[in-house]
């Protein structure tokens, strides 16, 4: 009688999908993340801001989100903790003006920007000669510059902490230089009290070194030499925006590592800002405590001041033109106990 022997069974390691983590390993301090979502019927246009702003917010943001009719505030609150989401940016629609708000979840505050004026990302690009947008541009958060805020009003305080708050922090001792592609400049004029929003991209270019050169070094390409008499005038011969275009000193620094193939250590390099949208010009109204909720920090067509009973809120919302929003308003500033579908959100 032939032996059966016992076959031994192969492991197999389950295959784990790979999750973002919720703290940064160098500075050891929760990376903010963020949903960008609309409330309401919004036009063409402002979907596609809606889109660039989640791009803008890459990649610690839900780029591809799905919205229902039906999903309320909560439905998003629900969802937001157990993924580390501690924004939200909210657009909304009213016969007067867009708005925009900037809340911290799970119990605000919440900033309530009109929004003047806007461009689109597409809009920008087609306005420019040569537009840039790498594939590796989205792949770190921006950095984040404050101007103009510092004149010691307490609304203007909680812009400032918002908006730093939104962006991860960096640590300047260990930080790559590699990784600050992008910058989002927010400037406030005191005698307008608009806050002028620009996203750019960062890149540098080696002082002295012409455009024919940074092109052969950066491409590997074997330059076209024909029209050439010798080799040596491909070097000297100053072709269109052949020279650096910023010599500068107050556009220059020095390198304390190497950069790509051209830019190297402890060398000059000139610093190019190129917008790349979107743009908006935004005036704060008001200022709330809770998420979309609570007493009344500070309102523009008021004064600062606090507000705790219903009546109040009522009356200062017909004042800034929150009345005229689309019916599911109302769940947005907690009033509707009604429960809406999930949140689908695609990583």
């Amino acid at each position: 009688m032939a032996r059966i022997g016992n076959k031994k069974k192969g492991f197999v390691k389950p295959i784990t999908a790979k999750k973002q983590t919720n703290v940064d390993h160098v500075t050891g301090e929760k990376i903010p993340k963020s949903f960008v979502f609309s409330r309401g019927k919004l036009p063409g246009p402002l979907r596609q801001l809606q889109m660039d702003l989640r791009k803008l917010m890459l990649p610690y943001t839900a780029l591809n989100l799905k919205e229902k009719k039906r999903n309320n505030l909560k439905d998003y609150l629900n969802v937001a903790g157990p993924m580390g989401v501690t924004h939200f940016l909210i657009l909304s629609k009213t016969e007067s003006a867009p708005y925009l708000r900037v809340a911290r979840t799970p119990q605000g505050p919440t900033l309530t920007f009109k929004i003047h004026e806007y461009s689109l990302a597409v809009d920008i690009a087609q306005s420019q000669l040569r537009p840039r947008c790498p594939k590796d541009l989205f792949k770190n958060p921006p950095l984040i510059v404050l101007s103009g805020f510092g004149t010691g009003d307490q609304h203007l305080k909680l812009t400032t902490i918002m908006f730093q708050n939104i962006f991860p922090a960096i640590d300047i001792n260990t930080v790559k230089l590699a990784s600050c592609q992008r910058i989002v400049l927010l400037n406030y004029n005191k005698d307008t009290k608009l806050i002028d929003f620009r996203h750019y991209s960062i890149r540098l270019q080696p002082v002295g070194v012409t455009r024919r050169l940074r092109k052969f070094v950066q491409n590997h390409q074997v330059p076209d030499l024909r029209s050439l008499q010798d080799v040596s005038d491909f070097v000297t011969k100053a072709g269109y925006g052949s020279e650096s275009e910023a010599d500068d000193e107050a556009a220059t620094v020095t390198l304390a590592s190497d950069l790509g193939r051209v830019n190297q250590a402890s060398t000059k390099s000139a610093v190019k800002l190129q917008e790349i949208g979107p743009r908006l010009t935004l005036q704060l109204i008001k200022v709330e405590e809770g998420l979309c909720s609570g007493g009344i920090i500070f309102s523009e067509y008021g004064g600062e001041k606090k507000q705790d009973n219903k009546s109040d809120r009522k009356k200062d919302q017909d004042n800034t033109g929150s009345d005229d929003e689309d019916e599911s308003e109302d769940e947005d500033m907690g009033e509707d106990e009604s429960e809406g579908q999930e949140v689908d959100e695609e990583d």
